[in-house]
């Protein structure tokens, strides 16, 4: 469904501004992709004293979710022709994902980014998204002022995990996994056009049964027709036990040199530790075969046993960001369920 046509808002004196809200067009990925890179690098040198090199480390944000989600990608345009701010928002089902939501550092407190977040909200609402989510920094009060103007309330924290995969690292010694029937990997490209639709429904299946409504169906489908990475299926037998959805370095989410997880879940009927570690195993070996020397798996941390199998494997915290989510009701997460997930 479409979001509300394109409108210009009001500037903090009650005057139409120079600037529009619009959605992004094809002419204007490249432009968006700098807008957003100037905001966060100017954002982070503040924060930290320091300008880093590349404001994501190479990991891309806009082309493939614009062309996943066009209806719900928008600009802020002054005089027609300069992009001063950007809004991307996606829907998995029910859920309704804002972010990155960035403007030009001279263009901060004219109320710009809250006419962004107001199209964003429009689109969920008209998209029937039930809970609306993002993540921002914790140390920003900025950020969080923002939010909170629109309802967003502040959860756990997400922390963004990593373990090198240089040669001659050890992994941590695990216990043995005691299973029935032997666990195999296959990946969600290699299978036939039909088989791949009988997976998508086998991945609701899962994702439903952690939040009631979510559906990832139109990641899987931007992941494998980019070529952006894959997505992974652990089976035993004909059932699927969980699967998760990477990216590697190029045109995606992933940083340079590593292999990133975007969500991954094992089914919650089937919620066995060790069913995580070795479909975690699964991934490292992948990025290893590729030749990348790091592997990033976010968690939002009220998973406690998914954040602290990860940590058994030998994972550390890069670092945190808080989620922020307004909605249905709020603890439909069980801190049992085995998911990571990322709501960058």
């Amino acid at each position: 469904m479409r979001a509300t046509v394109d409108r210009a808002g009001l500037d903090p004196q009650g005057r139409l501004p120079k600037v529009q809200i619009r959605r992004i067009r094809k002419g204007d990925l490249s432009k968006v992709k700098d807008v957003l890179e100037q905001s966060f690098g100017d954002f982070l040198e503040r924060q930290l004293g320091t300008r880093p090199r590349q404001a994501f480390n190479g990991a891309q944000y806009v082309h493939h979710r614009w062309l996943m989600e066009p209806w719900g990608c928008f600009v802020a345009e002054e005089d027609g022709s300069k992009i001063v701010g950007a809004a991307l928002a996606v829907t998995w089902g029910t859920l309704g994902l804002l972010g990155p939501v960035a403007v030009l550092t001279h263009y901060h407190n004219q109320t710009i980014a809250q006419q962004l977040m107001r199209a964003a909200q429009d689109f969920f609402e008209e998209n029937k998204a039930t809970l609306h989510g993002a993540v921002t920094y914790p140390t920003s009060a900025k950020h969080l002022a923002l939010y909170h103007k629109f309802g967003y309330k502040p959860k756990s924290l997400t922390a963004v995990m990593s373990r090198a995969l240089e040669r001659g690292t050890a992994r941590p010694a695990l216990p043995k996994p005691v299973v029935k029937g032997a666990l195999t990997v296959r990946r969600f490209s290699g299978l036939e056009e039909t088989k791949k639709k009988a997976a998508l429904t086998r991945f609701h299946r899962i994702t439903n049964g952690v939040c009631r409504g979510l559906e990832l169906a139109k990641e899987v489908e931007i992941v494998d027709g980019l070529a952006l990475g894959d997505t992974l299926l652990l089976e035993r037998g004909a059932e699927l036990v969980g699967f998760a959805i990477y990216h590697a370095p190029g045109v995606s989410e992933a940083p340079t040199g590593s292999l990133y997880v975007k969500y991954l879940a094992i089914d919650p009927r089937q919620r066995k530790v060790e069913h995580l570690e070795q479909l975690v195993s699964a991934i490292e070996d992948l990025a290893q075969e590729q030749g990348l020397a790091r592997v990033i798996l976010p968690v939002y941390l009220r998973y406690w046993l998914a954040y602290s199998t990860l940590v058994k494997c030998g994972y550390q915290v890069d670092f945190t960001m808080v989620r922020m989510q307004k909605g249905k009701p709020e603890d439909y997460e069980d801190p049992a369920d085995l998911v990571l997930d990322d709501w960058r």
